[in-house]
């Protein structure tokens, strides 16, 4: 975006080259910080799914996405135990360990964990993102439409919380 003249004292004026709309940006606001989204899969190809149906910032309304990829159970239970995330995105496919039961272990043990998604194998399987406790669930073939709806639902509540 390109700075255009404010109109109004206090508040630039941004264009997007892409999109061509014009956007009002409070000049006096500092940066946010980017929201940390964890990304878990066996496969590579699934995360990479993940990335490009969401993209460096999903919504507008909401600051850029810094992902951490991990591949295995120990790592997301490590990355997690750290702390710092917003979102956890979890492949229920997974194997060995699938995301749904990482997703119960993470609720049952993490104090204030953050909001999960669940990716499972197909709609109906939807209950058993109930029973490991995710925040939501998108079902496979991943669809980038309603991915990335979920995701943006999901961090809009978790910034409304933190900032009251």
């Amino acid at each position: 975006m390109s700075p255009l003249s404010p109109q109004v004292p206090g508040v630039v004026v941004m264009r997007c080259p892409l999109t061509d709309r014009v956007r009002p940006v409070s000049d006096n606001s500092a940066p946010a910080r980017p929201l940390k989204v964890l990304v878990y899969s066996d496969d590579r190809t699934v995360r990479q799914q993940v990335y490009l149906a969401l993209g460096p910032r999903p919504s507008a309304d909401l600051p850029a996405i810094e992902y951490t990829e991990c591949a295995t159970e120990p790592a997301v239970i490590s990355a997690v135990d750290k702390g710092g995330f917003d979102l956890l995105i979890l492949d229920g496919e997974a194997a060995p360990a699938g995301g749904l039961g990482i997703s119960r272990q993470l609720k049952d043990e993490i104090y204030q964990c953050p909001p999960i998604l669940v990716l499972v194998g197909r709609p109906q399987d939807a209950w058993l993102a109930t029973w490991s406790r995710a925040d939501a669930a998108v079902a496979h073939p991943i669809n980038g439409i309603a991915l990335a709806g979920e995701v943006v639902r999901l961090l809009a509540a978790r910034q409304a919380v933190a900032t009251v």
